[in-house]
């Protein structure tokens, strides 16, 4: 395998596992479920758990279902320019999903060759490298995580129209800032756990070799 290929088939793992990460982070209702009650949200927003968790879904379908082409939520209105704000989160989550779908195949494949040659070995540096992101980020939202929030959006997004009026955006008061620290921190979660996967089949190929 060459030197290009080598790269090449390592990012395309990366990029799958990240973007897998991210796809499981999103889709995880039970971790909301669980939120509504550890945090309140309920009393909050004075609703029925139920009556929360299908406002989610509703919103959870439009950001996630490319021929959803309206937000329409039964119990919270949204602005313009909160419609703005949950289309570009809408694009950002459909790039997510394309870029996981097209890394895939190539990522497997790596596997496979690197397998076929028993050079698993070489998952080992990249693999102990990238670990090393998720701890320091996690370390940022430990110190300061209002700042690694903030500083998240404004990288991501070309205006201020993540900044919710809660009465002009009720679904801010369902979304408390400590949710998203739980998304983070599944995120990372997830991510370190691929790349202890792949960092054991490297030391497995090893120890068999």
């Amino acid at each position: 395998m060459t030197r290009l290929a080598r790269w090449g088939g390592l990012t395309a793992l990366f990029l799958a596992l990240i973007t897998l990460s991210i796809f499981l982070t999103i889709n995880a209702v039970w971790l909301y479920r669980l939120d509504i009650h550890w945090l309140d949200i309920s009393q909050t927003v004075q609703m029925a758990p139920h009556k929360i968790m299908h406002n989610y879904y509703q919103m959870l379908g439009y950001l996630e279902l490319p021929w959803v082409t309206d937000l329409k939520m039964s119990n919270f209105p949204t602005s313009y320019t909160g419609m703005i704000h949950f289309h570009d989160v809408k694009n950002l989550f459909l790039l997510n999903n394309v870029v996981l779908l097209v890394s895939l195949t190539p990522a497997g494949l790596y596997l496979r060759g690197l397998h076929r040659r028993s050079e698993q070995w070489r998952l080992l540096r990249p693999t102990q490298i990238a670990a090393g992101v998720p701890l320091v980020l996690g370390a940022m939202l430990a110190v300061n995580f209002n700042g690694f929030f903030i500083a998240f959006h404004e990288v991501l997004f070309r205006n201020n129209d993540w900044i919710f009026d809660p009465d002009l955006d009720p679904i801010i008061n369902a979304l408390p800032d400590t949710f998203f620290l739980h998304c983070f921190i599944m995120a990372f979660v997830l991510f370190e756990a691929g790349l202890g996967w792949l960092y054991w089949r490297g030391r497995v190929a090893i120890k068999n070799a």
